[in-house]
């Protein structure tokens, strides 16, 4: 594996796992993927303004890093789905259930910041 856009030293492990998951959409993806199998087409639809480049390429690192795995289903028209790994695809969702807590708790604090 190459492992894309990490760097060869780092100071500490969270900045290892920063580097894994930063970017806009990474976390959104994974979120996403929390609840259940589903296509590229879908999760194009279920994240406002995202491209499809932009969706692959972050699924693609995804799954090099070991959260997301795609399964092929043969035939016409070809069928794929992604899905959480369930060790490290799993395992972040704690992490993200508590930033999303986070992030209520500020916008509730904040009217002025908004979720389109």
């Amino acid at each position: 594996m190459n492992f894309i856009k990490l760097r060869k030293n780092y100071t500490c492990p969270l900045e290892l796992s920063h580097d894994m998951i930063k970017g806009k959409w990474k976390t959104i993806i994974l979120w996403k993927l929390r609840l259940g199998n589903t296509s590229l087409s879908q999760l194009e639809k279920d994240i406002n303004n995202i491209t499809q480049k932009m969706l692959l390429e972050h699924l693609k690192e995804l799954i090099e890093y070991g959260f997301v795995e795609k399964k092929t289903f043969g035939g016409y028209p070809l069928k794929v789905e992604y899905f959480l790994t369930e060790d490290r695809g799993t395992e972040i969702l704690k992490a993200l259930v508590i930033m999303q807590k986070l992030g209520i708790e500020f916008m509730q604090q904040n009217p002025l910041v908004e979720i389109e």
